[in-house]
């Protein structure tokens, strides 16, 4: 079995924290939304693969200033070395942002849902729409209200086995789709750096992660 690739979450400005999990993990997501000014010097620092994120509000983030402005980071962020660029799917002017990322980075196009599940024939029509704006990889996240949609976001990425996919579901109820999602063929796993750290709900940190994987597969 390949090795899981762990994607650990940067929420806050602080470089001991992040030197000690960098080696045990395959990238990183810089939470622009969420750490705010200092990013840019916080990215110089990096040595792993990382992934730039400026969440909307209206997908679970924190981002307070306009939408323009919000993009414009992303687009400083593509500059400033990232290697994948975040974007919703419901971004307005999606084809022209896509566009401008591409330049310089790949597109991981991204859509939330915060309240349910919807059924594996409604997401498989949103990985078809991230595919046709042109997604380099499709996340797809939704929220656990009972354990069968932990399935039901794992079975959206067997639909796709050509594509990179990361599928799961937040919350308690979706702890199982976040450990198994790179076990059954999704890109990556995202985890916190530490615990208290978590950048959605359900996340548990990069160190529990690898103990998990390291019984299963070694």
């Amino acid at each position: 079995m390949k090795r899981p690739r762990v994607c650990a979450v940067i929420v806050d400005n602080n470089p001991q924290a992040l030197r000690e999990v960098e080696p045990f993990v395959d990238l990183l997501e810089v939470r622009i939304d969420l750490i705010g000014n200092g990013w840019q010097q916080l990215v110089k620092q990096l040595r792993k693969p990382w992934i730039a994120c400026n969440r909307s509000a209206s997908e679970g983030g924190n981002w307070k200033k306009s939408e323009v402005e919000r993009i414009e980071e992303l687009i400083n962020a593509s500059e400033l070395g990232a290697d994948i660029v975040d974007i919703e799917l419901g971004t307005v002017n999606l084809g022209k942002t896509i566009e401008l990322i591409k330049k310089r980075a790949k597109c991981l196009l991204s859509f939330h849902e915060l309240e349910m599940t919807p059924p594996l024939e409604s997401l498989k029509e949103i990985v078809q729409r991230q595919l046709d704006a042109g997604a380099d990889i499709c996340k797809v996240v939704t929220t656990a209200q009972r354990l069968g949609d932990n399935l039901t976001a794992l079975q959206l990425i067997s639909e796709f086995p050509e594509t990179r996919v990361v599928s799961f579901a937040m919350g308690p109820l979706g702890f199982m789709s976040r450990v198994l999602c790179p076990l059954v063929g999704g890109d990556f796993v995202y985890a916190s750096i530490e615990k208290g750290k978590e950048s959605a709900s359900g996340q548990i940190t990069a160190g529990e992660l690898r103990k998990l994987y390291g019984m299963v597969i070694e």
